[in-house]
């Protein structure tokens, strides 16, 4: 029987959902840089804009007040017409509007100085009336060539607008996607831990769910109390090991770096453990679990207890879980020189030898390799290598090879870093 562990498959809802909302918070994201950028953008061409029309009035202040003080009417400055009233007679630059000039009689018994804009016949004129000594001089300038100008930079910043646009939509993709890429990865580590947690934790738990079941069976079946002491021993060292698992994955979850001194590791030791481990959940399955020991010599390697014993545990379970009832599992541990091979071989539904690689490989599609994956992780720390072997319909066969227990081996062995998920 096997416990549900939540979390245990990649819920493809909530990676949608998670996805969704990393998509909407970029969006979000993006749209506030650019409409920020873009906001600027405006300030700035507002500013310019005001910038150039106080210019343009002082420029023409300047022109006008120059040209009533000291300009001849015959020779006017550019864009510019004077005209004057002496002795009763007004006289005025060549080429000047008819229009002009505006109401110079009028002016002319006012103040010494008169600055105005007015419209005639259609056009905006800056006109300056002064006296100079007894006669009444005015300057008309037109406006036209200056509200050209203004159209003209109105048009180039709307231009810039639309380019700063589009420019700040990709700033603020860019710096979004930037923005938002530690909280996509701190999503997918969350699956990846409860992934491994889920893995991890659902063999452990299923061995001692069972062996408690068939416990109280016999307990209320009658069996001398004696007899069960055995499956209360194997219970008692279960929950042990699970202690030991829950700890590292405590560990793991507050990002400590798992460091864990080589020692020596009898594989025959822990083959049998496990083997007596799963026998009441093998049992239940109809399968038979066998174990073997070839050829001379000793089966000690140098590398951390737990972590090989989890690698044994997540082979076994892998095989119990693909043996059909009837089946049966072979454990095999023999020795070739400086390494210790250990094979778990079952008859199940077997393998394509083209597609053996693929196991090792996490999260791939049909629910492969999480618990092969970590079996992988944890045996190349150890400077060992897994393989996996067989044929559809006629079972399949994992091969771990370690260095035999020698000196040079690695002191310390810590699971490797992984890769986030990016794809999100």
């Amino acid at each position: 029987m096997s416990l549900p562990v939540p979390g245990g498959r990649a819920d493809p809802h909530r990676q949608d959902l998670e996805k969704r909302l990393l998509k909407r918070a970029r969006r979000r994201l993006t749209v506030q840089v650019a409409g920020a950028i873009f906001v600027l953008l405006t300030l700035v061409g507002v500013l310019v804009y005001c910038f150039m029309v106080h210019q343009q009035a002082d420029s023409a202040q300047r022109d006008l007040a120059a040209a009533v003080t000291r300009a001849s009417i015959a020779h006017p400055p550019p864009c510019v017409w004077l005209s004057e009233l002496r002795d009763g007679a007004v006289w005025s630059s060549p080429g000047t509007p008819e229009e002009l000039p505006v109401r110079l009689a009028d002016l002319a018994a006012g103040s010494p100085s008169r600055v105005e804009e007015v419209e005639v016949a259609g056009h905006a004129y800056l006109i300056r009336t002064q006296r100079r000594g007894d006669t009444t001089v005015q300057a008309a300038m037109d406006l036209r060539y200056q509200v050209e100008e203004r159209r003209r930079l109105l048009r180039t910043l709307g231009g810039a607008q639309v380019a700063g646009l589009l420019a700040a939509l990709l700033v603020g993709q860019v710096i979004s996607r930037r923005a938002i890429a530690p909280l996509g990865e701190a999503l997918a580590r969350r699956r990846h831990f409860a992934a491994e947690v889920s893995h991890e934790l659902r063999t452990p738990l299923t061995r001692l769910h069972t062996r408690a079941q068939l416990l109280s069976r016999r307990m209320r079946g009658g069996t001398d109390r004696i007899l069960l002491l055995d499956e209360v021993d194997q219970l008692v060292t279960g929950t042990r090991q699970l202690g030991e698992v829950v700890e590292d994955l405590l560990q793991s979850a507050q990002f400590q770096q798992l460091r864990r001194p080589f020692g020596p590791v009898d594989l025959a030791v822990l083959v049998s453990e496990l083997a007596v481990a799963e026998s009441a959940r093998a049992e239940a399955q109809g399968v038979t679990i066998e174990v073997r020991c070839e050829g001379q010599g000793d089966h000690v390697v140098r590398g951390v207890e737990s972590a090989l014993r989890r690698v044994i545990s997540a082979l076994l379970d892998n095989a119990l879980g693909h043996t059909r009832v009837g089946g049966h599992i072979w454990m095999t541990l023999s020795r070739e020189r400086e390494t210790v091979l250990l094979k778990v071989r079952d008859d199940g539904v077997g393998l394509d030898p083209a597609q053996a690689e693929r196991l090792f490989t996490r999260f791939v599609g049909g629910g492969f390799g999480l618990g092969l994956a970590l079996v992988r992780e944890v045996v190349e720390g150890h400077s060992g290598t897994v393989t996996a072997d067989g044929r559809p319909g006629a079972g399949a066969t994992f091969t771990v090879r370690l260095p035999a227990g020698r000196t040079g081996t690695p002191p310390f062995w810590a699971p490797p870093a992984r890769e986030p998920e990016r794809r999100l």
